[in-house]
């Protein structure tokens, strides 16, 4: 029992901060550690089955990865559309988040949208305008008229917690 442990926080301790960009990143963990890629699987679902790990999901630096503008859009759906249109909004692949809140933003706004444009150079006033642009062409292949626009002015730090 206790070699499950100590391989649980083996494991745990490797992947709360960045894991390796290579092709097989859980093979290089378990090489670190002594198991193999397979096992750091295993151990990561068993962590996720017991309720230890609530979830494991990768952290993108927006601008790093070529994203110059991004943008959270708020929706004002009716209630009675609010599933297809978030399917409508999620099949486009500037939009990497979709989801409903309650209760709405300002009483109003209860579908929230994130919306990342690669390309241009955001400090020209062209770059306003294309998130403009996209959104306003968003909106009406969707048919949903009311929104707004909420801009990322910068990107925060992001770190995973860490434990061990």
């Amino acid at each position: 029992m206790s070699a499950l442990i100590n391989a649980e926080k083996k494991v745990a301790e490797q992947v709360q901060g960045d894991i390796p960009l290579e092709k097989r990143p859980f093979d290089a963990i378990g090489k670190r550690i002594g198991i193999s890629g397979k096992d750091v699987i295993d151990v990561l679902k068993k962590l996720k089955e017991k309720g230890i790990m609530r979830r494991f999901g990768a952290v993108l630096r927006h601008r790093s990865a070529g994203f110059s503008e991004n943008a959270m859009v708020v929706w004002a759906v009716p209630e009675e559309r609010c599933e297809e249109a978030g399917f409508l909004l999620a099949s486009y692949k500037e939009i990497t988040h979709c989801y409903e809140r309650t209760p709405p933003l300002e009483g109003v706004y209860n579908l929230f949208t994130m919306v990342h444009l690669a390309g241009g150079d955001p400090e020209e006033t062209s770059g306003k305008d294309r998130m403009e642009e996209f959104t306003g062409g968003v909106s009406s292949a969707i048919g949903i008229g009311k929104y707004k626009i909420l801009r990322s002015l910068e990107e925060f730090k992001k770190n995973s917690m860490e434990y061990f």
